[in-house]
């Protein structure tokens, strides 16, 4: 990508400047194949396992045997919990204790979620505030800032200031997340991504500068 440069706001949607982007955030190959990995990771990781049959030693009652062992003419049983019986243990059922986790290397993952961001500045949905900051954390103030910058407000708002945390809750098309809780899912559900300068700097700091393969070769 030729330029890596970005207009920035202020909190009442005016131009203020421009920003030179970090290319080990903003400017890789976007690979879907990774990106998708880490999503069906990351979903798999959340899912719980709901569905559970009881099998023959979780069923109530059968501690007695039905009737005697020969002499009956009936075929031998030794108690109503077999999966056999009516009301008794299901073989081969769902259990609880299934794991759908699908591991992903942590290196991997990394480098999918930092293409989401170079997704969203290639594709024109990043928007950069040069302080993302509000003195009271009113529903109103935040509701009008997001509405004066984007005709069909959807929004992902990176911030861990506790009055826009506190101003977003009410907005249903709106969700504050921390830097330390970034994660795929919340980046692609979000059609704009909002941050400030000073997120920037600490999105590098937190997902770059500790990963191999943005270290140049010697």
């Amino acid at each position: 990508m030729s330029s890596l440069n970005a207009k920035t706001i202020n909190m009442q949607g005016e131009k203020v400047g421009e920003i030179k982007l970090p290319a080990e955030i903003f400017g890789l190959e976007i690979k879907h194949d990774l990106i998708y990995q880490a999503v069906i990771s990351q979903k798999s990781s959340n899912r719980i396992p709901y569905a559970h049959t009881k099998d023959r030693s979780e069923v109530r009652g059968g501690g007695r045997k039905p009737w005697r062992q020969k002499g009956t003419g009936r075929a031998r049983h030794g108690s109503t919990r077999s999966p056999i019986w009516i009301g008794g243990g299901v073989t081969f059922g769902p259990r609880n204790e299934r794991n759908f986790d699908k591991k992903i290397n942590k290196k991997a993952k990394r480098k999918a979620l930092l293409m989401v961001f170079s997704s969203k500045f290639r594709d024109k949905e990043l928007i950069v505030v040069d302080k993302l900051e509000l003195e009271k954390g009113k529903t109103k103030t935040i509701d009008l800032f997001i509405k004066k910058i984007i005709k069909k407000p959807n929004a992902l708002i990176i911030s861990s200031n506790k009055n826009v945390i506190r101003a977003s809750k009410n907005l249903p098309y709106l969700k504050t997340i921390g830097i330390n809780s970034l994660n795929v899912i919340d980046l692609l559900s979000f059609k704009y991504l909002i941050l400030s300068q000073e997120s920037i700097k600490k999105i590098k700091e937190t997902y770059v500068s500790s990963i191999w393969f943005f270290k140049k070769k010697t």
